[in-house]
Formats: structure tokens, sequence, C-alpha cells
């Protein structure tokens, strides 16, 4: 698919680390890019909120306006703290963050606790914001369905760039009513699947049930549905794709984690992984590359970790080596 994802945000408030002279690539890009009376550089003086030209001093353009904060903040904390927007718009809520939220936290502004009476009417403005922010069927599936989203991803570890990928292919499917006659946790399940590979950080069918409310075969059919529907380019999951999430559990030093990568490379340039499990062709590699670094690194380990089965392992390692001597020796 030749469709790119992108979710546009609100401009926070910022402002930069120092003052002083910054070229064109600082914050406020002068539209002139050279002086008009000796070609020579334009800079931006903050302190001055000036433009002037570095080579002959000419002023192009003075009393500039500042549209940054007028506090400053010396770290993350602060800068939260004291900044008044409000955050970036998301894919992963129904509404993209456009809507108020009611803190669950019976406490004013202060940090002191609200009385018996507050709590009440507290409590009745939760429960009547909580309902106007789905105004509809189709709202209120998207809202859950990307809870789901929200949820397995966060048992998978899964990145945000995989939960926003993965939330715009449900919308899609939504758009298009591909939902009806199909459960959403099946969609919403093999939305994230294809999210994931989109993403090059591939998960498996096993992986995406063992978290989901249905079935592998369910999450099967609803992803060949999706890719069909929605024209998506899916190309095969690389087997390097997997090596860093296995070396990361298994807790294999980075050298170990570089000699797998170039087995695979050795393996995919001798033809060895196709029609071949990248998983399989990912945790072999992982395998033989732990043997060649002394690594203690057993099958079993492996095959847990990659839900594959041992022999696979054990058929699949010898012939990566074989590959990658034949590559090395010519």
């Amino acid at each position: 698919m030749t469709e790119s994802f992108t979710t546009s945000g609100i401009r926070g408030e910022s402002r930069p680390e120092e003052h002083g002279e910054t070229g064109e690539e600082g914050r406020n890009e002068p539209s002139v890019k050279t002086c008009p009376e000796c070609r020579g550089r334009i800079v931006h003086n903050e302190a001055q909120a000036e433009l002037h030209c570095r080579d002959c001093g000419r002023v192009i353009e003075s009393d500039q306006i500042d549209h940054g904060p007028e506090w400053r903040a010396y770290g993350s904390r602060e800068k939260k703290a004291k900044s008044r927007v409000g955050s970036t718009q998301t894919q992963l809520l129904h509404d993209r963050g456009l809507s108020t939220v009611i803190d669950w936290r019976n406490k004013d502004t202060y940090g002191q606790s609200l009385s018996s009476r507050q709590q009440k009417k507290m409590r009745r403005l939760r429960k009547w914001d909580e309902r106007f922010r789905t105004k509809n069927s189709q709202e209120r599936n998207l809202k859950h369905a990307l809870g789901e989203i929200n949820r397995m991803a966060s048992a998978l570890g899964c990145p945000d760039p995989i939960r926003e990928t993965t939330s715009v292919l449900y919308r899609q499917a939504l758009e298009k009513d591909l939902i009806r006659g199909r459960s959403i946790e099946g969609v919403a399940t093999a939305a994230l699947y294809a999210g994931s590979r989109m993403e090059n950080t591939p998960r498996s069918f096993d992986e995406v049930a063992a978290v989901s409310h249905v079935d592998k075969l369910e999450i099967e059919r609803a992803y060949r549905y999706l890719v069909d529907e929605l024209e998506l380019e899916m190309t095969p999951p690389n087997p390097e794709a997997y090596i860093a999430r296995f070396a990361s559990q298994l807790g294999c030093p980075d050298e170990t984690e570089r000699r797998s990568r170039e087995l695979i490379r050795s393996a995919i340039e001798a033809g060895v992984h196709n029609g071949r499990n990248p998983i399989g062709i990912a945790a072999a590699a992982l395998y033989a590359a732990a043997k060649r670094t002394n690594q203690e690194v057993t099958q079993g380990d492996l095959a847990e970790i990659a839900n594959v089965s041992k022999p696979t392992i054990a058929k699949r390692y010898p012939e990566i080596l074989q590959a990658a001597d034949e590559v090395s020796n010519g």
C-alpha cells in the first residue's frame, strides 16, 4: 500500500535552548536566504529580534514577534507543568484526543480532597461526560476497538508507531463498513497483526492470538479480508526483524545479535529462507550465532521464546551455518 499514515498534532509551546544567533536551520528560518546588498549569509538574532547580514551587518528585518511562550523551562517536567496547551492529536483515541477528560481523583487544584457533596457531583459529571464522548454506534464501536488495540499492544510490548498504524487501519475498515458481520475483537487483532508487519516489527499469529479474545482462525480470516479490501501491499516478514526482540528476551550481548544478523543476510543471499517460516530462521540464526560467540543459549529457551519447535531450530541452524560459510568462501 502506497498510502502513508500520519497524525496531525497541535503545535505546542516551545522555546530555544539558548539565545543568540542562529542560521537558516534555526527555529525561525528567515524567508530571505542571502543579503540583497552583498549576497552574504542572513542570520537570526533572537536577543535583538532581528535578521541581519553576517558579512555587511545590514538589518533585513527588525522588531520580530516571538510566537513562543513567555516562560522559561529547564527540564521536561518543568515544561510540562508550565505548558497551557493540550496534548497532540492521536489516532489512539476515538475522538483523537480533542474531547475533555475529567480527572478520576477527587481533589481540587490545591490538592485538597473534595467534600462528599462535591464528590457526588463529580461522579455524576464523569458519567455524563463519558456518555457524551460517543454520539453514535460507530463511535462506540471505534472506542471499544481502540481500547482493545491498546490493551493487546501493551501486552505485546508494541511501540507507539505500531499502535498508530493499527488505529488508522481499523478506522479505514470502519469507514468502508468492513466490520459488518465480523467481531470487533477479530478485526482489531487482525489490524494489529497487519500494523506490526507494516512497521517492520512483526508479531506471529500465535502471539497476537494469545492476547486476543478470539481464536487464531478468526484472526487469520479477518487479516486476509483486510488485506484484500484495503489493498494492503504486505511483503513477507524479514527474519532479521525478529532478532532484536529474541536477543533482548534471552539477554544476548550485542556481538551475538550482530553475528545473527550477518548469518541471516547470508542465508537470504543463499536462498535458505525460501519457503520457510521466518521466525524459525531467526531463532536458528540466533542459536547459531550464540554457538559461535560461546553463549549459553539452549534450543529449548529459543523455542519457547520464538514459539517454534526444537526440531525446527535443530534442522535450520546447520543450513544457516553452511550458507554463511559458502557465502564467505566465495
